[in-house]
């Protein structure tokens, strides 16, 4: 009897830290990272920050590889290679503190992300889609400093808890129904007007049929629907209608398209 009850907390202990250990993957924990709320009005700047990082190298590399509809050359992405992994290396080692300002940190994580989302396509290409990886969200894939983050970690220990909606239309899933990928590095001196711009772009586009009476949703607005909020009350309805060219009517239910999880890729 003892046997089973030494037998049973093991596996009990074993399951638990299991646990631990993807809650943290999947981005429950911050891992350290710094987290400050956005405030607010959002103004885009460079002056308040300990540190301005440098995305040129990024930015040159989008330019070449990204075309005005978000498709992605990964082909050009892989025969670029070495610049990639140099971007995400400098990335590496700045290692974010509370000394930087709320505008680097998101241009830093947002650019963070969609470069890691790209080297693991490259990676992995050819490949149809992003879950066809092994753990593309949970594993510990992305160096800052001495840790090792996943992209969960960094969507939700990190980005969401910075309390800014619109970093769920910067964020691309290397997916067709995904908001597109911006054609340009994200910055503190425009990541306002940025931000902005790929929300009014996704809320707009095809991945979302918005009419007064049915509107059919991308799933996005499903999956995260908390982190929507007017005046502080989740309310997706009211934000997508902040950037809507048609307006939805209050109360109306609210259905969700099909998700196309097939590769962004430029044909």
């Amino acid at each position: 009897m003892k046997t089973i009850f030494n037998l049973v907390a093991i596996l009990f202990i074993a399951f638990s830290l299991q646990s631990c250990n993807l809650i943290s993957a999947a981005g429950f924990s911050s891992q350290g990272q710094p987290t400050k709320e956005v405030g607010a009005n959002l103004a885009s700047t460079t002056a308040n920050s300990a540190v301005n990082v440098d995305h040129s190298e990024w930015n040159n590399l989008l330019k070449k590889y990204v075309n005005k509809e978000g498709l992605v050359d990964y082909k050009g992405f892989k025969s670029d290679s070495a610049k990639l992994n140099a971007y995400l290396k400098l990335l590496s080692e700045q290692n974010p503190t509370n000394d930087w300002s709320v505008q680097e940190l998101l241009a830093y994580y947002i650019n963070l992300y969609n470069a890691a989302t790209v080297k693991l396509i490259v990676e992995n290409y050819p490949v149809k889609s992003i879950k066809d990886i092994d753990g593309p969200w949970t594993k510990g894939r992305v160096a800052v400093g001495d840790n090792n983050l996943s992209l969960g970690g960094i969507e939700n220990g990190i980005l969401r808890k910075m309390n800014e909606p619109r970093i769920h239309f910067a964020i691309n899933c290397a997916s067709i129904s995904c908001p597109k990928l911006l054609d340009e590095a994200y910055t503190a001196a425009k990541i306002n007007e940025q931000l902005d711009r790929v929300t009014k772009s996704f809320i707009n586009s095809a991945e979302n049929d918005i009419s007064a009476n049915n509107p059919k949703l991308s799933s996005i607005f499903d999956w995260y629907q908390k982190d929507f909020t007017v005046n502080g009350k989740t309310d997706v309805i009211g934000y997508i209608n902040q950037y809507s060219k048609t307006k939805i009517n209050s109360g109306v239910a609210l259905t969700y398209k099909n998700y196309d999880w097939n590769l962004n890729e430029q044909k």
